[in-house]
Formats: structure tokens, C-alpha cells, sequence
């Protein structure tokens, strides 16, 4: 196998790993705290626009691992630092 090909197979499959994990953990933690808000709400529902707003907030933060994680996966597939450098030294 050429070093072309291998840096290839290697960014491939580190890209569809990076971007299955990375999904994951946002995934469970989005879950997490939208069953622990509707059940803040069910609880207490005068507060339901306070929570709703904090949740939102940290639906957003949490979503941002995730979003990085895809960029993680874009660079390696479409603009891979390594494929350029073995490119240019063969």
C-alpha cells in the first residue's frame, strides 16, 4: 500500500470515528437535559419561560461539541493537512 492510500484509510476511518463519538455524547447529554427540564416544568410551571430559555442556552452548548466535532471531520476529509504535506514530498 502507497503512503497515499494509507493516509487516505487512515483519515477515513479517523473521521467516521471522530464524527460517531463526537455524536454520541452530545446526543445522550441534549436527552438528559430535556427530560430533567420538562420535568423542572411538570414540577413547577410558572417557571416554564425561565427554564425553557436556560435550556435552550445549554442545548446550544452542548450541541457545540458536536459541531466541532464535524469540523474536526471536514478538515480531515476535504482539507487534510497530511495528504497536502505527502502530496508535496513525493
Amino acid at each position: 500500500m502507497d503512503p497515499l492510500s494509507l493516509i487516505a484509510t487512515i483519515s477515513i476511518f479517523t473521521a467516521g470515528l471522530t464524527i460517531s463519538i463526537g455524536s454520541i455524547g452530545p446526543a445522550f447529554g441534549e436527552a438528559r437535559a430535556v427530560s430533567q427540564a420538562l420535568q423542572a416544568i411538570a414540577q413547577q410551571p410558572d417557571e416554564a419561560g425561565m427554564i425553557t430559555r436556560t435550556l435552550f442556552v445549554g442545548l446550544a452548548m452542548i450541541e457545540s461539541t458536536a459541531i466541532y466535532c464535524f469540523v474536526i471531520t471536514m478538515i480531515l476529509i476535504f482539507a487534510n493537512p497530511f495528504w497536502t504535506y505527502a502530496v508535496s514530498a513525493g
